[in-house]
């Protein structure tokens, strides 16, 4: 028998600590044909998704995927994720959650979005593309150079500007 993953119920515990908190919980998706979300919306292969009560509706955290409607652009869109697909859970407000490795690859094109769960699918074939690690972001550092005679200050050992992007923070 197979051990069952302990990341729907880490999902789930996690979602519950923010709202209980007053946070808000958002979700960071690895996209792939077995995920259903708005694409205009994803980036680089991800979307980060608000998972609040106030943001969705119908929300199900089941054993194998999260489902719910949420208006993008004013629109209602049915969002399906694949629990293995889910790359961090965490509060907006302070970046405290949990990170995950998305387990890519056991996706089964027959099983799909559907109201009826496909449990113990057992032929499901896996895609041979290796999954990718989470990893944390390096910042990048100004290369240091020697300093030649006669050389006056740049400005260019300033550290790079905060922005874009925001990065998840590990709590262990």
């Amino acid at each position: 028998m197979s051990e069952i993953s302990t990341k729907p119920y880490m999902l789930r515990a996690i979602y519950e600590w923010c709202t209980d908190s007053g946070y808000t919980p958002y979700l960071a998706v690895k996209v792939d044909a077995g995920t259903t979300v708005p694409m205009e919306y994803v980036k680089k292969g991800e979307i980060v998704l608000n998972i609040s009560f106030g943001a969705t509706n119908g929300l199900k955290m089941e054993n194998d995927c999260i489902r719910f409607h949420a208006r993008f652009g004013g629109v209602s869109r049915e969002i399906y994720v694949p629990v293995e697909n889910v790359m961090a859970i965490y509060a907006n407000e302070n970046g405290q959650g949990m990170a995950f490795e998305p387990q890519l690859g056991s996706f089964d094109p027959s099983a799909g979005p559907t109201d009826s769960p496909t449990s113990g699918s057992a032929a499901s074939a896996p895609v041979s593309a290796p999954a990718p690690m989470l990893a944390s972001v390096p910042t990048s550092q100004p290369e240091a150079r020697p300093a030649a005679d006669g050389d006056a200050p740049t400005g260019d050992d300033e550290p790079p500007k905060k922005g874009g992007r925001p990065t998840l923070t590990r709590i262990k």
